[in-house]
């Protein structure tokens, strides 16, 4: 709980250049603050650094004029002195306390420990957050005595005793602060002086209504409808709220930015990677790929021949694979204000943005010529047994097309539901559990990777399939496809006509099935 609580400037030590000093919080006497009356027990406030204390002018924290340079517990209160800045804030602090026009110190302090009593709340202790210089004091034992403005210059002033319009004086014994209510009700509650702060921990005072019961709430709605006034003001909706006085509260808008776009490249990720050439717009890679493979190419035989036979021709044919480079690019056209007036934040999030977009097309078009490009794998159930008999029969068929080995497992989310759902015999997971007894794999709702059945597992959610249906995955040897990329590249071109600023992103690609055979789409049965 944070309050604001208000004494007088007692200026002391006329010898030391420009300080002002006083009681800032006396013992056991009943104030008004921001949380209503509150007492203050005998060293019941601390501050732990007390040169980190600043003096304010009013509370405001942009204001400051000063910094403590001691504080002392003395048996009526709390005493500080403040060092004065040479400033034109503290040169106006300094005068306006000699004219007698901001002679008091309102302390602020947040609240760790406290009890309600029958009309106040009794602070044990609390810690010191600042000091401000303000126009009247909550108390009439702390007054203006003496202000040091330099080294030779001290003021003298009177003792202050008038209460002011708003803010009474609370005449109360700090054995007994509950003796004069009469005197205590007629002080107002609030002090025009004090920065208005409310408490953070609201069940460690009593409640300052009446409303503390559906019963109490109905008779001063019946009151109030008669024309009591006091039980107007429990019951009464507030005249002005949110909805009819904007009150100066312009909508916030936070820098988070909530997207689904982000998602890499999985189907790329799957296959081999080659180095796009610097110009051209086709590639060709000599290929010797035989009908097993998908080939058309045929390779040269070794023959055993009797002794003395002749030795046959078996010639080798090849070709060439021929890539054709495209380019992928997008676009977005923006206002020189949005541009140069938003938050900076904006562009960086449009250029990730785009390569969102710029990513996500490249592994749609990977992935359709994956499909294009393979085999079908036999037909197989949608079930935990017809995975496993899947990857057995898509192994079998790369090793023998290609001679390379199947290690990339690409599927949809389907696929991956399926994987993670699937059980032994006793209900087990045999793919989810972190060490599963039959070591069948291991993939987690948290991961798009994945080992299954010794296959390294991809998720990719840029299938068209949704479901486990044809062509909901893919199993091949990377050396099977390769994918061949450019850098990403950006352009920002200016138009002169309207201010307009267009922000491209491109590069390029090109895709080559060197084996189609040694890549096996999953065929439901």
């Amino acid at each position: 709980m944070i309050l604001t609580f208000s004494g007088s400037i007692e200026a002391i030590d006329g010898s030391d250049r420009r300080i002002i000093a006083g009681k800032i919080a006396p013992y056991g006497e009943v104030g008004h603050t921001s949380a209503g009356k509150v007492v203050f027990a005998p060293n019941s406030i601390t501050a732990a650094n007390p040169s980190k204390v600043k003096l304010l002018m009013s509370h405001d924290s942009s204001k400051p004029v000063g910094r403590m340079q001691s504080i002392q517990s003395n048996d009526d209160g709390l005493y500080a002195q403040f060092k004065v800045s040479a400033g034109a804030g503290g040169s106006e602090a300094i005068l306006l306390a000699q004219e007698q026009l901001m002679d008091g110190l309102s302390v602020g302090v947040e609240v760790t420990a406290s009890k309600p009593e029958k009309d106040y709340l009794l602070v044990t202790a609390a810690v010191l957050r600042e000091v401000s210089l303000v126009e009247t004091a909550a108390f009439q034992s702390a007054a203006v005595q003496r202000i040091a403005a330099s080294e030779s210059e001290t003021v003298e002033v009177p003792n202050q005793t008038t209460e002011t319009e708003s803010e009474a004086a609370v005449t109360t014994a700090p054995e007994t602060p509950n003796e004069d209510k009469t005197e205590e009700a007629a002080a107002p509650s609030v002090e025009a002086a004090r920065q208005i702060i409310r408490p953070s921990v609201l069940n460690s005072q009593t409640v300052r209504t009446p409303i503390t019961s559906m019963g109490a709430y109905t008779e001063h709605k019946i009151k109030a409808a008669l024309g009591n006034e006091e039980s107007k003001l429990y019951v009464t909706a507030a005249d002005d709220s949110f909805t009819t006085n904007p009150a100066f509260s312009p909508t916030q808008y936070l820098s988070e930015f909530p997207t689904n776009t982000r998602f890499g490249t999985p189907a790329i990720d799957a296959c081999s990677q080659g180095v796009l050439p610097s110009s051209g717009m086709t590639i060709n890679v000599p290929s010797l790929v035989t009908a097993a493979g998908g080939g058309s190419g045929v390779a040269p035989e070794v023959t055993v021949e009797a002794e003395a036979g002749a030795v046959q021709n078996t010639g080798m044919e090849t070709s060439y694979l021929t890539g054709t480079i495209s380019k992928y690019s997008g676009m977005n056209t923006l206002s020189i204000e949005l541009l140069e007036r938003s938050d900076p934040n904006f562009f960086a999030e449009l250029t990730s943005q785009l390569q969102n977009a710029y990513l996500k097309r490249l592994d749609q078009t990977v992935l359709a010529a994956l499909i294009q490009a393979g085999q079908q794998g036999a037909t197989q159930a949608a079930t935990s047994s017809g995975i496993i008999n899947y990857a057995a029969d898509a192994a079998a068929k790369v090793y023998q097309a290609t001679g390379y080995f199947a290690q990339n497992y690409v599927a949809n989310p389907s696929q991956w539901q399926l994987l993670m759902n699937s059980q032994d015999t006793t209900g087990r997971p045999i793919y989810s559990a972190s060490q599963p007894m039959n070591a069948a794999g291991l993939t987690q709702p948290g991961s798009i990777r994945g080992n299954v059945l010794g296959l390294d597992l991809y998720v990719d959610k840029n299938f068209t399939a949704t479901t486990t249906i044809d062509d909901s995955a893919l199993i091949l040897a990377p050396e099977a496809f390769t994918v061949y990329r450019s850098a990403t590249n950006y352009m920002s071109v200016n138009v002169v006509s309207n201010l307009q600023v267009q922000v491209a992103i491109y590069g390029y690609m090109a895709t080559i099935a060197k084996m189609p055979n040694g890549i096996v789409r999953f065929n439901l049965t």
